[in-house]
């Protein structure tokens, strides 16, 4: 992802990693924009002891977020003399006639326009058979829909060889009223490690520790789907999680920051392909006994990516054009001296769940194995996920055309807005070379059933 200079997103990054594009959109809602420096702390631990014991601690969360979106925690900080007059009652939560703004609502989506195959650039030309496997694979999921059902029934008994003509009478393209975006790409690293630490393997990639609390939003206004909070509890105060370099300093010195309950699932001999395994958010781990593993993402410290190719580019250290990942892990090898200001710039940190390796392509949010060059990560808030998508945009650093029919079968947390994706390159080095300098101009059309209407608004 010719990438480097902005946020987070990752294979099936149920708020996930493919982290480096978009400086303007943060991962996760910082946890403490919503949850310190609430002057009723001793009442949400009153509530969040009352609530373990009648629904356990996921469910007790639940209602602790329910109190910060609906109790007087949600009243702004104090400064204004208006609010200052306001004071005494704050904290006891009493009652108060101090008028509050109306909440912010979000700009309003762009609407669906229909479209033509024949508006398709290139899809007489494309091997839509090609994309069959993937999208009986994105059916395993758009068959609960009542949309896809009829559709995704009959796909199972059609011949693959007409592919093209089973999309042309089934489905409608679709497209988002809005600018083209941004196509950026992403791929599946590979890593040297073991599972003892020893040099060179002293690098740790860790599980998700049992301290992290992440609250879905959206589970109680579906205004806020797709936001989280994340933190822990020290004491009887909600605070943020620890930050990368908390964590790294903590692992390095042998007691890692809230990490006891979670041991590490094994180690690396390079942080810098760590750090980039983190943004990717999934790879392959060939160990030192020869067995090779998955490291798939798990959860994430609630911290918003903050880019070290912008950092760079401001401190004068390399130009535009040269903060691509191959451009900043070469500096990095040659400033080793500012490897760990340059790495904990990125306050964010990725947890990972180990799976065996095979053949397939790393599981995306979908919840189906991605494949190279057919899936794409998008935001489901503008692109239904699973949904068969022609991608037209170019190839990295080139005018040449690349327009291909996709699967929308992950998402990242930041992949936002209409006509974004991340394009699936797959793994090994080529993979690697034309994911690190992607980002080019696209649209997505998506592919609809014919009798459903438009894709949801």
């Amino acid at each position: 992802m010719s990438v480097f200079l902005g946020c987070a997103g990752g294979f099936g990054l149920r708020g996930q990693v493919h982290q480096m594009m978009n400086t303007a959109m943060p991962m996760a809602k910082h946890i403490s924009s919503a949850m310190t420096h609430i002057p009723f702390a001793n009442t949400l631990l009153s509530i969040l002891d009352s609530a373990r014991a009648l629904v356990g601690r996921r469910g007790a969360w639940r209602i602790v977020a329910a109190a910060l979106l609906g109790g007087c925690a949600s009243q702004a900080p104090i400064s204004s003399p208006t609010a200052q007059a306001c004071a005494p009652a704050a904290n006891a939560c009493a009652p108060c006639n101090c008028a509050k703004p109306p909440p912010e609502q979000p700009p309003p989506k762009p609407g669906w326009k229909p479209a033509a195959f024949a508006q398709l650039t290139g899809w007489s030309n494309e091997a839509q058979q090609e994309a069959w496997a993937p999208f009986l694979a994105s059916c395993k999921s758009l068959r609960r829909q009542s949309a896809w059902q009829s559709v995704c029934a009959d796909a199972q008994n059609a011949d693959p060889a007409q592919a093209r003509a089973f999309f042309e009478s089934r489905l409608t393209p679709w497209i988002r009223d809005a600018a083209p975006g941004i196509i950026t790409g992403y791929y599946e690293p590979l890593l040297n490690g073991s599972r003892n630490k020893k040099a060179p393997y002293l690098y740790a990639a860790f599980g998700a520790p049992d301290d992290l609390l992440t609250i879905d939003l959206g589970d109680l206004r579906p205004d806020l789907k797709g936001q989280r909070l994340r933190g822990r509890v020290e004491g009887r105060k909600v605070v943020p999680y620890y930050s990368r370099e908390q964590i790294e300093a903590a692992a390095q010195s042998g007691a890692p920051a809230g990490l006891a309950t979670s041991k590490p699932l094994l180690y690396v001999d390079d942080p810098v392909e760590l750090f980039f395994l983190m943004i990717q958010g999934s790879g392959r781990v060939k160990l030192d006994s020869g067995e090779m593993v998955h490291l798939n993402y798990a959860d994430q410290n609630g911290y918003p990516y903050k880019s070290v190719g912008r950092y760079l580019i401001d401190q004068g250290e390399m130009k535009l054009e040269q903060a691509s990942m191959q451009g900043i892990k070469a500096w990095a090898q040659s400033h080793p001296e500012r490897l760990n200001e340059i790495l904990n710039y990125n306050p964010s940190y990725v947890f990972f769940r180990e799976s065996r390796a095979g053949d397939e392509g790393p599981q995306g949010a979908l919840g189906v194995p991605l494949t190279a060059m057919r899936s794409i990560a998008v935001d489901p808030r503008m692109t239904p996920l699973g949904a068969p998508v022609w991608l037209s945009t170019t190839r990295p650093n080139s005018s040449e055309p690349l327009q291909r029919l996709m699967l929308a079968q992950d998402t990242g947390g930041a992949i936002n807005g209409a006509n974004r994706a991340d394009f699936f390159w797959g793994f090994g080095e080529e993979a690697t070379r034309e994911a690190g300098r992607m980002r080019q101009q696209g649209e997505l059309y998506v592919l609809w059933p014919k009798d459903a209407g438009p894709p949801p608004q």
